[in-house]
């Protein structure tokens, strides 16, 4: 049983070796103070950037905070330490700045041409109709 145990924990770091050497990760993190924007520096040579407004954690922050900025362990987070937030990488790239409620709160807040016309539209119509009492 020994040997399979070993045979799994070797499987397990040629499986993290491998992800380390194919997967982005960070390797340098900054706030741009000028552009308003947190910037990634990737392993692969690419570059990341977020607005922290969007980021959980960091709608508030000021600009000495999101400054304070670390990348931790090998690169598979981003962590400040005065705000208690710590992102991922990986989630980041994806395009997930915070848990699921905190992202549908974020949709909710986009504006476009077409909500804004339909908004228009139904204030002209006397706004959203009044629910009617059911029994």
């Amino acid at each position: 049983m020994a040997e399979l145990t070993d045979a799994q924990i070797d499987a397990a770091l040629a499986r993290g070796e491998a992800a380390r050497l194919s997967e982005p990760r960070a390797v340098a993190v900054r706030y741009d103070r000028r552009v308003g924007r947190v910037i990634v520096e990737l392993n692969n040579g690419c570059t990341f950037a977020f607005p922290p407004g969007l980021a959980q954690g960091l709608e508030g922050a000021t600009e000495d905070q999101l400054a304070q900025v670390e990348v931790l362990g090998s690169g598979y987070g981003l962590h400040w330490e005065a705000l208690d937030t710590d992102l991922s990488v990986p989630g980041l790239l994806a395009g997930l700045f915070g848990t699921k409620t905190h992202m549908a709160r974020q949709a909710g807040r986009a504006t476009s041409l077409a909500k804004a016309a339909a908004a228009r539209a139904n204030g002209a119509k006397g706004g959203r109709p009044r629910k009617s009492a059911q029994r």
